[in-house]
């Protein structure tokens, strides 16, 4: 109970803290304190009690820090609480003496031992108390935020990254149903952490929610009130072509028992303490699972995604531009009296201002040329060797193919900054999947469509 009531008190405070108040200064005697603190948590002093009592009010008084405090508080943890270079030595000496002999096998454990970080325990027993994991996801947030700034929190992010992903293995997760009969607050984190295309009012919401659609997310048993990742879905009996009509919220209900196809049209990360622990792959297969078994009929499971990177990547590469626009193009715009690519007209849609796409001679002249770049960008675009988008990384690594590049699937303001409105359907084939991940892995090979790959061709 004391364990519980210093954590809730801790964890009550996060509102506060973000808000700018009630932040406490780290001290140089309450860094001491600390280090006192975290070196009985490496050392295991008193019982599993009393450890978890420590590793609470640890949490508590990093709750109440302010920015500085808490780079201050892990960056004691990444310096002073890693292997001890003395131990090391000595365990690889004796492990070098022994190689070939018996007592191998014995100084390779003791070398093993060495290494083992002391951060490694502290985290663990951060992870025992309640809401402890929710309180690492969080502290890696804060921690990502200092990396950017302070290389030396690397090991312990490398390591803290390393735990999460073991304690988020996909083994422990389920995968639940949301439905519009859900909690409240749990609805309210929907519209918090929708990533994609923002829910607007408890109305979009609900139409998400409605008969026509489905939205599934991952949870762990530590955090059943925090979505770790969810996806929206909506059956419908054609490849959709543009969010606009799948977010009118004035449409009417579609049977989904006449649905041949589940469109992906939003997949949100909940959790930033999160990014490097990949499960979204098999939130979809599951998915894919789940509707399989309630609509028989579906065949076509696919997206309809942004392609958040293009305009950006555009910008970079304008000889890639330059050479998307045919003779044929040209001369449409010039019928139009828009003289060459340098014209404040191709300048401003170039530069992603939205209001071309009230023109609609204009929007049908460059229909073409952009649609050819958004084709070899997904194709060919590569950075570090990966696919230059993040979306289609995704998509790609988790076995689906390029199917078709929509022609202003998205006239929101946001879409037609990104992307000038081109969406993308990614098709997963249950037939392929396997095949295009090994693919994908081993050769980097994107998957596609011959419509798609005949674009890029020309």
């Amino acid at each position: 109970m004391v364990v519980n009531n210093l954590v809730s008190r801790g964890l009550s405070t996060v509102r506060r803290i973000v808000s700018g108040k009630d932040d406490v200064d780290l001290s140089p005697r309450l860094l001491d304190k600390i280090r006192t603190q975290l070196t009985e948590c490496v050392e295991g002093l008193g019982g599993e009690v009393s450890a978890r009592q420590r590793a609470a009010r640890l949490a508590h008084t990093y709750l109440q820090l302010d920015d500085e405090g808490r780079h201050a508080f892990l960056k004691l943890i990444a310096l002073e609480f890693g292997p001890n270079p003395k131990q090391v030595a000595k365990a690889h000496e004796s492990y070098q003496a022994a190689v070939g002999t018996a007592k191998q096998w014995d100084a390779e454990a003791g070398l093993r031992m060495a290494m083992r970080s002391r951060r490694i325990r502290i985290l663990t027993q951060f992870n025992a108390i309640p809401q402890g994991v929710k309180f690492l996801v969080d502290m890696r947030v804060d921690l990502l935020r200092f990396l950017k700034q302070d290389n030396e929190l690397q090991a312990l992010d490398r390591e803290l990254e390393n735990r999460l992903s073991a304690w988020f293995d996909v083994g422990f997760l389920e995968l639940q149903r949301i439905t519009w009969n859900s909690p409240a607050a749990l609805l309210e984190k929907l519209v918090e952490y929708e990533a994609v295309h923002e829910i607007r009012s408890w109305q979009d919401l609900k139409n998400r929610l409605d008969s026509d659609r489905r939205c599934y997310a991952f949870f762990h048993p530590r955090m059943p009130a925090e979505p770790l990742i969810f996806v929206e879905v909506a059956l419908t009996d054609r490849l959709a072509d543009n969010v606009q009509s799948l977010l009118d919220e004035n449409a009417p209900v579609f049977d989904a028992g006449k649905a041949d196809s589940a469109i992906f049209y939003s997949i949100s990360n909940t959790q930033v303490g999160l990014r490097g622990v990949s499960f979204g792959n098999f939130l979809l297969k599951r998915v894919i699972e789940d509707l399989q078994r309630d609509f028989p009929k579906l065949h076509n499971f696919a997206t309809l995604s942004p392609i958040p990177l293009l305009r950006e990547w555009a910008v970079k590469n304008p000889q890639a531009v330059a050479e998307a626009f045919l003779p044929g193009d040209l001369k449409k715009l010039g019928t139009l009296e828009i003289k060459g690519l340098d014209a404040p007209e191709i300048n401003a849609v170039l530069a992603g201002q939205p209001e071309w796409v009230e023109h609609a001679a204009l929007a049908d002249a460059l229909k073409g040329p952009l649609t050819r770049i958004a084709a070899g960008y997904l194709l060919e675009a590569r950075q570090k060797g990966k696919p230059y988008d993040p979306v289609a990384r995704f998509h790609l690594g988790n076995g689906a193919r390029v199917e078709r590049l929509n022609w202003l699937g998205d006239t929101s303001a946001k879409g037609l900054a990104q992307s000038w409105g081109l969406m993308v359907n990614y098709l997963y084939d249950p037939d392929a999947i396997e095949r295009n991940v090994e693919t994908f892995a081993r050769e980097q090979r994107v998957a596609a469509s011959s419509a798609i790959r005949r674009q890029v061709r020309r």
